[in-house]
């Protein structure tokens, strides 16, 4: 995206509701950049890759830059807060932008899922992933859309927080970075044609 564009979506962004919020939730770090745990992360920085933009950071909570999608305003957001206490990042989101909980998609790693498998879902529990439930901690609701991108299991005997905070092995990478460009497409059709649309084709 050329110069003049970003400056022009930089300034829409401050005056305009964006249509969608998309949070990636992981830690932050460079000891935590190619762990599982940070797939939300892996897919916000494809978005600002290809989009030839840079995440500014707001508070020490976020870090995020507008995006245009067809004619869709989109705000893409990297929590700066550890998975743990995701839902400080959710809440300045909210604010910030005056959404309503349902235009903050939240992007995240799930064991539960074969690797390089994604879900959408309007709502739900957390599943046992703790950025979620700090999420529905801070927002007082389950009530919003996600994005589950599959890490697979650490299967019987391994420690759950060593394998999430571990790094994939290079054939889970190519399969999860398959299930990022999925879901890229996905978040492209939940704007055009909705996100039951979306899940009918994608989940």
């Amino acid at each position: 995206m050329p110069l003049m564009c970003n400056f022009y979506m930089a300034k829409r962004s401050n005056t305009m509701a964006p249509d969608l919020v998309i949070l990636g939730i992981g830690n932050p770090g460079p000891r935590y950049v190619n762990t599982r745990h940070n797939v939300g992360f892996w897919f916000v920085d494809r978005f600002a890759h290809f989009e030839k933009i840079e995440l500014r950071r707001h508070k020490n909570l976020v870090r995020s830059a507008p995006i245009q999608i067809d004619d869709h305003l989109v705000i893409l957001a990297k929590s700066r807060t550890f998975v743990n206490v995701s839902g400080d990042a959710a809440e300045y989101l909210l604010a910030r932008y005056q959404i309503k909980l349902s235009q903050l998609l939240v992007v995240y790693d799930d064991i539960h899922l074969p690797v390089g498998r994604i879900r959408l879902r309007t709502q739900g529990s957390a599943g046992g992933h703790n950025g979620i439930r700090s999420i529905i901690g801070a927002v007082h609701s389950q009530d919003f859309p996600r994005i589950r991108i599959g890490v697979g299991s650490p299967g019987s005997g391994v420690d759950q927080i060593g394998y999430v905070l571990g790094v994939p092995e290079d054939d889970e990478k190519e399969h999860i970075q398959d299930a990022i460009s999925n879901a890229a497409d996905s978040v492209k059709v939940m704007l055009t044609e909705g996100i039951d649309v979306a899940m009918n084709k994608f989940n």
